[in-house]
């Protein structure tokens, strides 16, 4: 391929291809798919699929078997209300890679002993056998599985340092034990090992798999586990996995994004931004998470300090001007300089502000203005933050403080959790968080707190 050339199609909301240029409907239908029929392609799949549930657009490289040829290219994936819209940026066709011929020919490698069922995958970690009663023992279609990727089966889990055995092996070429999994059609834990398959050149060729099932003890007068225990176990170490990785990903992409190492194609700078956005998405739903769990403690509590509401929202706005800068969306903050003593903890009415004002430049049009207004009602000091969005219909006036409740999903925007958070920390801070809103006249959100 002389030159990039760029091909696009849109997706509708079950994954249907309804749309295609000429290029990416040939592609499509070589790997067997039609207009009208899911996306036959797995890897655009994968990515159209990741972007419809995290409601932000996904840009990452990919390789894929077109005929007698490799194509690399870069797959931008855009939600949008009716669907997914996709863009692939064809870069480079190489002829496909074959094995050498002796390396159709693999060893015998026995299974792990003691397994409840066994099966095998190929290089690519699809399932190329699975024993004939381990359908029936396991709760699932082991006809279907055929053929299908070993993690349609089994979801993996890390281990206590955050690694995944199954991957680790695949890499050192290497046997593999003790990777926690779940039966996807099931829920059922199982423990999976593997030994490691290679061709006659040395490389990896797959593994040789054993399913031990796991049988918790029942004791009949053991109580039910707590949900709330379950949670504070589980959102401690998603943290702990998932924070650093994270982290590494956004600076990473940030670097590339600014051209660090020397120019790039603008393309490339672009899908670099996209992939921090990504990722500062997925960190924001890890930092509610933390904070639902923190709030939902029964010992939870805040400081009582004296803070000021106005320096407080001069600082929120000033972390969100460049935000607010790129929407075209102007904070008004001139009703900041005078104090307003509140008491409160700093660290979480910060927090709220944030919130707030990140909302309210979210929602807004090019154009529009965020007013921050405060003022002293009798023993509140009160900080309200007006915008020129929407609005918000009376009877979702209530409902975007619950758990995990957005007035419209199909915008893109946060976990559903930040308002809920929010209210939680005004009110054990001895105030309150409402919200003053009509459809077409924007909305302005009141945070109070005791005065000082």
């Amino acid at each position: 391929m002389s030159v990039p050339s760029i091909l696009s199609a849109s997706v509708d909301r079950t994954d249907r291809l309804v749309e295609a240029d000429a290029g990416f409907a040939a592609i499509n239908t070589r790997a067997g798919g039609r207009i009208g029929a899911p996306l036959a392609v797995p890897q655009f799949a994968t990515i159209v699929r990741l972007a419809r549930r995290l409601r932000i657009i996904v840009a990452r490289a990919v390789t894929i078997a077109d005929a007698e040829a490799d194509i690399d290219c870069w797959v931008k994936a855009t939600p949008r209300e009716d669907g997914v819209a996709l863009a692939i940026s064809l870069v480079r066709q190489r002829p496909a890679w074959q094995a050498p011929a002796a390396a159709v020919t693999l060893a015998e490698v026995p299974p792990p002993p003691g397994a409840d069922w066994t099966w095998e995958v190929d290089a690519e970690l699809r399932l190329t056998r699975l024993a004939p009663e381990a359908g029936a023992r396991a709760g699932f279609d082991a006809v279907a599985m055929q053929g299908a990727a070993l993690t349609r089966l089994f979801a993996l889990e890390p281990d206590d340092e955050g690694a995944m055995p199954l991957l680790e092996a695949m890499s050192a070429r290497a046997d593999f034990d003790h990777q926690s999994a779940t039966i996807r059609a099931t829920g059922a834990p199982v423990m999976l090992a593997g030994s490691v398959r290679l061709d006659a050149a040395g490389g990896f060729a797959g593994f040789v798999g054993g399913t031990f099932v796991a049988d918790p003890p029942v004791t009949a007068d053991a109580p039910a586990a707590e949900p709330a225990g379950l949670t504070v176990a589980f959102n401690a170490r998603l943290e702990q996995i998932l924070r650093g990785p994270l982290g590494r990903i956004i600076a990473n992409a940030d670097s590339i994004h600014l051209a660090a190492d020397g120019a790039l194609d603008p393309h490339y700078a672009d899908y670099a931004a996209d992939i921090a956005s990504a990722g500062r998405h997925l960190l924001g739903l890890v930092d509610d998470l933390v904070d639902l769990e923190a709030i939902e403690r029964d010992d939870f509590a805040v400081e009582r300090e004296i803070v000021d509401l106005a320096d407080i929202a001069r600082r929120a706005a000033g972390l969100l001007a460049v935000r607010a800068s790129d929407g075209q969306v102007t904070i008004d903050r001139s009703d900041c300089d005078r104090p307003l003593p509140a008491l409160g903890e700093f660290r979480r009415a910060l927090q709220i502000m944030v919130n707030l004002i990140g909302n309210a430049v979210r929602y807004s049009p090019p154009g529009s203005t965020i007013w921050l207004r405060l003022q002293r009602e009798g023993d509140r000091a009160v900080v309200i933050v007006a915008d020129q969005g929407k609005g918000i219909a009376p009877a979702d006036q209530e409902r975007i403080f619950a758990k995990f409740e957005r007035v419209d999903t199909s915008e893109p925007g946060g976990s559903g959790l930040g308002l809920y958070i929010a209210r939680r920390l005004a009110r054990a801070m001895g105030g309150d968080l409402t919200v003053d809103s009509a459809p077409g006249t924007g909305a302005r959100f009141i945070l109070t707190l005791p005065a000082r």
